[in-house]
């Protein structure tokens, strides 16, 4: 039977379909043209967002495959419209978001050339993605879309850039898709080693003080109830990084926090008081490690983990375990032994006591003055029951809302963590919203960060979208100016902010909006805010000189805690 002859365009389209694809994120051009042409006969099966710049379509995408755990999609132009996903791909690839990213490009024949928008986007991008790859044949789409899908899904996720050259768009060529799942010399799910599993078991079993430290390996791996059930099992106290936060209920008794510069002060300084580390889905990172010199020396180390680059990168580990969290989590969980570790569980309870005492009562509970960013954040996650999909932009917007919201289902935070993207959060929430229909997304942002992609706006005007947005308005660019009066002699260089009207800006797009300065109108505002069925936006002005604490300054070890400006904790 001959395959039916199609153009590279409609081959796309169709391989996105076969993909299981539903909404790509986008925005046209000439370069691309012919794809979005296409993309008029399939209205119904493909969703398009029109979204107002490039770098949003692909933070958009990371926000829809985060919440998702499918592979976000991305369509743009040539030049310009390529390049400006750069930002969006690099934030991808360090925090492991799987994401695909089309972009066109000239004909073949016109390769080298300078034409018109004609930039070498494999090689800008052949560093932050897990496989760049120029289609220059129309016979070549659907073999490359399925390899792209496969490389982007799967073992430690990230993102593909497919640079589309407009001759592959026209040409015809004999469609058939055969989904891809195996590529000689890549190997995304490693077999376990039985010895190593046994190994790791031993180690916890004759461990007194183990800590363990979730990352989000453990979201990826779709590991949280395995990981559960190694906590439980065998009592061990447990802390998240950032990305991971979600993973485990904020209620659970073991559960003791986020571990790193502004995490909370038991686990940072339990870290360097254990007798052994068990890190899962994570990388080491300086956030969380603060001094490599002065880091849990005392402890060995256990390293689960799905990439073998990450082994010993940054800290020397005892034992690597190599594989999947979920697979390897409940392997190991077999041999660990149940037992009780009352003595060491207790030992978190003064810095938690005392974390709560001086920071955290201080921020949710204040008394008087203007209103702290922590006490907004508190009260829309008590009025969310803890259920809500939290984004958020970059700054001390970040830390306070991943940190004074509750969570009590995987897959809720999304953030920038390793690359620190400010004007992230905006369009994030939006995809967010298109991959979690049914539930409430919450953005947290700063004046500053939302001004980086404010025009994504009209992208929620355009669509309906229902994001509620928290905008923590300071006029200052926060965390920078933090870090000017701590470590620079409060010379406070260029970070004041002339900010617009923001209920106004909100206004000529259609939104609801509400500002709020006094805290006894704020629970009256977040009500408001929630029971109102489309966007709105929801500005709290609040304390200009308030900072994120708890925090260990760069060069200082792990277990050197800042509670507020004039104290340190003391073990």
């Amino acid at each position: 039977m001959a395959k039916e002859k199609l153009t590279g365009s409609e081959i796309l389209i169709k391989s996105l379909l076969a993909e299981g694809v539903d909404t790509v994120f986008g925005y046209p051009g000439g370069a691309i043209t012919p794809v979005f042409d296409c993309m008029y006969d399939y209205q119904e099966e493909l969703k398009h967002i029109l979204v107002r710049h490039e770098q949003g379509a692909t933070h958009a995408a990371q926000g829809y495959a985060r919440v998702s755990g499918k592979t976000g999609v991305v369509i743009v132009t040539s030049g310009p419209g390529a390049t400006n996903t750069i930002t969006g791909i690099a934030d991808a690839m360090m925090d492991s978001t799987p994401m695909v990213v089309i972009a066109g490009q000239m004909p073949s024949s016109m390769l080298g050339t300078d034409a018109f928008q004609e930039t070498d986007v494999v090689g800008i991008t052949l560093p932050i993605t897990k496989w760049s790859y120029q289609i220059r044949r129309a016979e070549d789409v659907a073999w490359a879309v399925a390899r792209a899908f496969y490389i982007a899904s799967t073992g430690r996720p990230g993102p593909v850039m497919l640079d589309f050259a407009k001759n592959a768009q026209t040409e015809v060529a004999e469609f058939e898709y055969k989904k891809c799942n195996y590529i000689r010399s890549y190997n995304p799910y490693p077999k376990l080693e039985e010895e190593t599993i046994k190994k790791a078991a031993e180690m916890i079993n004759a461990s007194k003080k183990p800590l363990l430290l979730i990352g989000q390996g453990v979201t990826l791996g779709g590991a949280e109830k395995e990981i559960i059930t190694l906590m439980e099992k065998a009592q061990i106290p447990a802390a998240t990084t950032l990305l991971g936060l979600s993973s485990i209920p904020t209620a659970h008794p073991l559960n003791m926090g986020m571990i790193g510069m502004h995490g909370n002060v038991a686990p940072n300084v339990m870290t360097n008081e254990c007798d052994l580390l068990i890190a899962v889905g994570m990388r080491f990172d300086d956030r969380v490690t603060a001094v490599l010199d002065t880091y849990a020396k005392q402890a060995k180390k256990i390293h689960f983990d799905i990439d073998p680059s990450e082994f010993n990168k940054n800290v020397p580990v005892d034992l690597a375990v190599l594989g999947n969290s979920k697979e390897s989590i409940a392997a190991v969980t077999e041999y660990v032994e149940k037992c009780e570790r009352n003595e060491w569980l207790q030992m978190f309870n003064r810095p938690k006591a005392e974390e709560k005492a001086k920071v955290i009562d201080v921020e949710v509970s204040p008394q008087s003055g203007a209103l702290k960013m922590g006490e907004v954040v508190n009260r829309v996650s008590h009025f969310t029951k803890n259920n809500a999909v939290v984004v958020t932009d970059v700054g001390q917007n970040q830390m306070m809302g991943v940190k004074y919201s509750g969570y009590s289902q995987p897959r809720s935070v999304i953030t920038s963590g390793g690359l620190g993207t400010m004007g992230f959060g905006l369009p994030a929430a939006i995809g967010a919203k298109f991959g979690a229909p049914d539930r409430t997304v919450c953005l947290f942002v700063g004046d500053g960060g939302l001004q980086m992609t404010l025009q994504e706006l009209g992208t929620i005007k355009a669509y309906g979208t229902n994001v509620k947005i928290v905008l923590l308005t300071n006029t200052v660019l926060g965390m920078v100016r933090q870090w000017q009066e701590l470590f620079f002699n409060k010379r406070f260089s260029e970070t004041d902010l002339a900010n617009p009207d923001f209920i106004a800006l909100a206004a000529a797009y259609g939104i609801k909006g509400r500002r709020v300065e006094k805290r006894e109108d704020l629970d009256s505002a977040i009500e408001e805010m929630l029971q109102h069925e489309g966007s709105y936006l929801l500005e709290a002005v609040v304390e200009k000189e308030e900072m994120v604490f708890p925090m260990t300054p760069t060069g200082k070890s792990v277990n050197y805690v800042m509670l507020n400006r004039d104290e340190i904790y003391k073990l």
